[in-house]
């Protein structure tokens, strides 16, 4: 049974929705700590729903925040206890993002994952494994999970911005490389990258540009 998600939204500027944005957040944050990000990217979306939900689960590492999933090394899960995890939240994701296809009458190719960190690993895991093939992924400063599985499993391979800053510390920066070696060893036709120099784990002013060229390209805006 799946787990209805709380999510916070942003209304489209312009009062007519032809494009969603989901924002997925990091472990231990929350949905609101990504919506912010609707501020600057509505006036050039003016037509685009920014939606954010918080994971399904509170977080064991940061108790005032969520996770979509455990983490061993940080909260001595077992490793078993994070895929679980993981699956479970794949399917309460898989629901929401159904519902809001359903409830803002939009075709998949009108929806971009917006992830990072955490919500990078969900937004990878995720999409590509949904029949239909969504506009694209937005991959901020997270990793690929299970690399191995995605060529046997992905049925959609919608293009994908991996976006990372060469100063993390707490999802090193060559998860980018890698991730996107095995998009492309999987059949993804479209992957793109950008470093954002001197950026530790976070979201950077030239990383956020080149989102949205990206976002407006992929929806057609």
């Amino acid at each position: 049974m799946t787990r209805v998600l709380q999510a916070g939204r942003k209304e489209p500027k312009s009062g007519v929705t032809r494009s969603v944005v989901v924002f997925l957040h990091g472990y231990g944050a929350n949905g609101a700590d990504l919506l912010g990000l609707a501020d600057p990217l509505s006036d050039h979306l003016p037509d685009t729903l920014f939606i954010a939900p918080d994971a399904p689960e509170m977080c064991a590492g940061a108790p005032m925040g969520f996770q979509w999933f455990p983490i061993p090394w940080i909260d001595n899960s077992s490793e078993e206890e994070a895929e679980r995890g993981m699956q479970q939240a794949a399917e309460d994701l898989n629901a929401f993002l159904d519902a809001i296809l359903v409830d803002e009458d939009l075709l998949p190719e009108q929806m971009v994952l917006f992830g990072f960190s955490q919500g990078t690993m969900m937004s990878l895991h995720v999409a590509p494994r949904r029949e239909d093939e969504i506009a694209g992924i937005v991959a901020f400063s997270g990793r690929l999970m299970a690399p191995e599985l995605l060529a046997d499993e992905a049925v959609s391979k919608p293009p994908i911005l991996l976006v990372h800053g060469d100063q993390d510390d707490v999802v090193p920066v060559q998860s980018l490389p890698e991730a996107a070696e095995a998009l492309q060893a999987a059949g993804f036709k479209e992957v793109y990258a950008h470093i954002m120099k001197g950026t530790a784990h976070g979201i950077a002013p030239d990383g956020l540009s080149v989102a949205l060229a990206f976002m407006r390209d992929k929806l057609g805006l």
